[in-house]
């Protein structure tokens, strides 16, 4: 909302002097949000006066323009001598045409500086000295005009005559303050000149005139014929205007008003009703009265009804439309915009002017479906006072009178009423008691009346009935952010409340932290994707139709249609972020997420409980059993180069390797042991993963991505990814902070190579190896695979290294080859081993 300071001093008595930056300080104080002060006019400085035109000759010139060589009075402190005049002018050079002798106009004289910078001095041209300028409305910069100059009127707004010399900002509203206001949704009242003056006033104690004067009558049906058909209208103002003069132009100065509040000159008629709309708060609407046809009926829309909006749109109406409409049907969406069928022409000479209340609700929903936002709108939706739309009505009316010469219907329409205003009854120490400051009983009445509630003390409840402005209180503790606000949430102490004892992250926060830091101390960076899918990315990793990552949830309200769902797995978003990294020349790359994947319920949808109660243990139950699951996943993808090449050694390609070694570096931040098992399936390329397990429970998979998948993401080849579910791992991992005795006794390394079949996987004949050892064995690590040579076809060498130590004895030669023997009979009877003795 934007507001000159010179339109809201109409309203409210402002300290002499005060200025648009100290008063925007106070209403910041008040509650309201100020961004910018602008101070319009302020590239203008040096002598601009008015001046009197007393003479002129028409001069054509060669190019075929004619010029006027002018003799303009410009006061006595500014003329200069001349012949043929003992007061003095100034002789200047005019292109225009659109004045006459005794004229009044606005001159600029050398040394002036005019809109965009440009300065004024005498120069020659067209064979004479110009002293000066008469300026046009875009020289100022108070229009676009420039077909001719600006004719001043006699008087000034007060009646005073103009005099040469004079300033002409006051009746050109050339220069003013204006607040640039962003209007939270609970303070709607104040996207009006009349609110912001209102509180301007509370907070500076000075008196404020309010402009609604006319209380709303019961209903009366004398005027144009009104319909309600739905109570999302519960009041429908019309009021007629005959024998308008269409030709009438707009007054400078409401004009000027409107474009200084952000909003365009139209004609003279639509001009009156945003100008009352942005002083009332109440917008109105004007009908050509001869294109209605039979009765406004305001009704609900029909399935495939249409309507031509103001902006020439057709739009498609659906049945949650509240809409404006005669015989002919639909003339206007209400509370959003008007019809085409109806709107005010060169040629209109009688309107009927609307002014109605409508349901906030209603027409919030209305300008989302249509994305319609307009001024209208903008108000509606956050409510506006049902009691300004009589008085509003009438002011327009009374400006159609006073600028374009119409006449006032005596009949007039009022359909429906006033809502009735909730009372709520509260202690009188509630604001103190939340707002941590002393409030006494009679500050607080005094605020809430001063605020335009009624008032009614009983002891120490007190009964508040809210002003029609105010539909943002509706509670107790409305109330109290509303004293809160004017007794200045400055004067409110901050106080930290103190921590409890025996608090402080819980388990599973301190694991992921843990998990995270190890991983960036592995190398890896972590990434922060949108939480967004879409199907054709399930598509893209090749999952088949039973796969539970294809059970989407569809969002409601999307921010991009080509990602209207939650995702099921990080990947997609992962390969989107090496997409952009690769697109700029990084190819070396090792990215990680942790975050949220979500799972469709079948519970279907959740209940809506009353907002006046608590839900109930079932609602709740119900409502926890709607929402999608919800597991926490850590996913990785390696490209390029893991190291690259130096002086300490070739370079090391990125893959499966660093994959897999992801999933242990974060298993082992939480001391969990990782394990894996040959598997297949989407994404992964067949032979060339794994699935990962942890206590014997499977937790997720690793692997190089298949080719498939790596060309319909644009990856670079050989790319490899893993994801895991990070709430499984946690779950899974032994518990931490128990002390684990460190054995003081050496140590018993044997190696064993064991020939196997290449089918049998090597996380195989590891675990088969750990089972055999039994509880003696420490470590089992992989250092060696060998093929060719003696060893069969078909075949590989597998050398493990086997560490076993006891934690209460050194261990003898003998019960050390009895557990490796027994490692490598169990890995014979369960993978086939043969242990390699060549």
């Amino acid at each position: 909302m934007r507001a000159p300071l010179a339109w809201l001093a109409e309203h409210v008595e402002l300290p002499e002097g005060i200025t648009g930056r100290e008063l925007a300080e106070v209403l910041i104080r008040a509650g309201l949000e100020v961004e910018t002060v602008e101070t319009i006019g302020a590239e203008i400085t040096g002598p601009v006066v008015v001046g009197r035109i007393l003479a002129f000759a028409d001069e054509p010139q060669k190019n075929g323009k004619t010029i006027r060589w002018v003799q303009v009075d410009v006061g006595p402190v500014h003329n200069e001598p001349h012949p043929d005049y003992p007061q003095g002018c100034r002789s200047v050079v005019c292109g225009a045409h659109n004045f006459a002798v005794g004229d009044l106009v606005v001159v600029s004289l050398p040394g002036s500086v005019l809109a965009g910078g440009f300065a004024i001095a005498a120069r020659k041209t067209y064979g004479h000295v110009s002293d000066g300028m008469i300026c046009a409305e875009d020289e100022l910069g108070i229009g676009h005009d420039h077909t001719g100059i600006i004719v001043l009127p006699a008087t000034d707004g007060s009646g005073r005559e103009l005099q040469p010399g004079d300033d002409p900002s006051g009746v050109l509203h050339l220069r003013d303050d204006v607040l640039d206001i962003d209007v939270s949704p609970d303070m709607g009242y104040c996207l009006s000149i009349r609110g912001l003056a209102r509180e301007a006033g509370q907070a500076l104690g000075v008196r404020f005139t309010d402009v609604i004067d006319k209380p709303t009558p019961t209903t009366r049906l004398d005027g144009y014929p009104v319909l309600l058909a739905d109570p999302a209208c519960p009041l429908f103002v019309a009021l007629g205007v005959s024998g308008i003069d269409p030709s009438r132009p707009t007054p400078r100065w409401l004009a000027r008003r409107l474009v200084m509040a952000g909003m365009r000159s139209i004609s003279l008629a639509v001009d009156i009703t945003n100008y009352v709309m942005l002083e009332t708060g109440q917008p109105l609407h004007a009908y050509d009265a001869a294109l209605l046809n039979g009765p406004i009926v305001v009704r609900k829309a029909t399935a495939g009804e249409q309507l031509v909006t103001l902006d020439d749109t057709t739009r498609i109406l659906d049945p949650g439309d509240l809409l404006i409409t005669d015989d002919t049907g639909p003339i206007g969406l209400a509370g959003v915009m008007g019809g085409q069928s109806t709107e005010l022409r060169e040629t209109t000479t009688e309107v009927v002017i609307e002014a109605a209340h409508f349901d906030p609700t209603t027409i919030a929903r209305t300008l989302r479906r249509h994305n319609l936002p307009s001024e209208a709108s903008k108000r509606f939706h956050r409510g506006v006072d049902p009691n300004a739309a009589y008085s509003a009505a009438h002011l327009a009316a009374r400006l159609l009178v006073e600028l374009a010469g119409g006449t006032i219907s005596a009949a007039e329409t009022v359909a429906g009423g006033l809502p009735v205003a909730p009372t709520q009854v509260i202690d009188a120490d509630l604001p103190t008691r939340i707002l941590g400051v002393e409030v006494p009983a009679d500050r607080v009445a005094a605020i809430l009346v001063a605020s335009g509630c009624t008032v009614a003390m009983a002891g120490d409840r007190v009964s508040v009935t809210p002003p029609t402005w105010r539909s943002d209180l509706r509670d107790p503790y409305d109330y109290v952010e509303e004293v809160g606000r004017k007794v200045g949430f400055e004067q409110i102490p901050s106080v930290v409340p103190p921590a409890p004892v025996g608090r402080g992250l819980t388990g599973g926060q301190r694991a992921r932290r843990a998990i995270a830091a190890r991983l960036v101390d592995a190398g890896f960076v972590e990434v922060l994707t949108f939480p967004f899918a879409s199907a054709e990315d399930l598509d893209r990793l090749g999952l088949a139709s039973g796969d539970e990552r294809r059970e989407l949830v569809r969002l409601a309200n999307p921010l991009a249609e080509t990602a209207p769902c939650l995702r099921t797995t990080i990947l997609p978003g992962l390969f989107a972020a090496v997409g952009r990294n690769t697109s700029r020349g990084n190819d070396d790359l090792a990215l990680f997420e942790a975050g949220r994947v979500f799972f469709a319920s079948s519970a279907g949808a959740a209940p809506i409980p009353p907002v006046d109660r608590r839900p109930s243990a079932a609602e709740l139950a119900a409502i926890e059993a709607a929402l999608p699951r919800q597991p926490r996943h850590l996913a990785a993808v390696v490209t390029g180069q893991w190291r690259r090449a130096g002086w300490q050694g070739p370079a090391v390609g990125a893959g499966w390797q660093q994959a897999f070694a992801f999933a242990e570096q974060a298993a082992a931040a939480l001391g969990a042991t990782l394990r894996r098992r040959s598997s297949s399936g989407a994404p992964w390329h067949p032979g060339r993963c794994a699935e990962l397990l942890v206590a014997g429970e499977s937790i997720g998979s690793a692997g190089e991505l298949h080719p498939e998948v790596i060309r319909e993401f644009g990856l670079p080849a050989r790319t490899a990814a893993v994801e895991l579910d990070l709430d499984a791992l946690i779950r899974l991992a032994p518990e931490r902070g128990s002390i684990v005795a460190i054995s003081g006794h050496p140590v018993a390394k044997e190696d064993v190579a064991l020939v196997v079949a290449d089918s049998v996987p090597v996380g195989t004949l590891q675990e088969a190896l750990a089972a055999g050892a039994g509880e003696l064995l420490e470590s089992i690590s992989l250092f060696d695979v060998f093929t060719g040579g003696q060893v069969p076809a078909g075949h590989r060498s597998l050398a493990f290294a086997l560490r076993f130590r006891a934690p209460d004895r050194t261990l003898t030669d003998v019960e050390t080859a009895a557990a490796r023997e027994a490692a490598v009979a169990m890995a014979a009877e369960q993978c086939g081993a043969v242990l390699r003795s060549f």
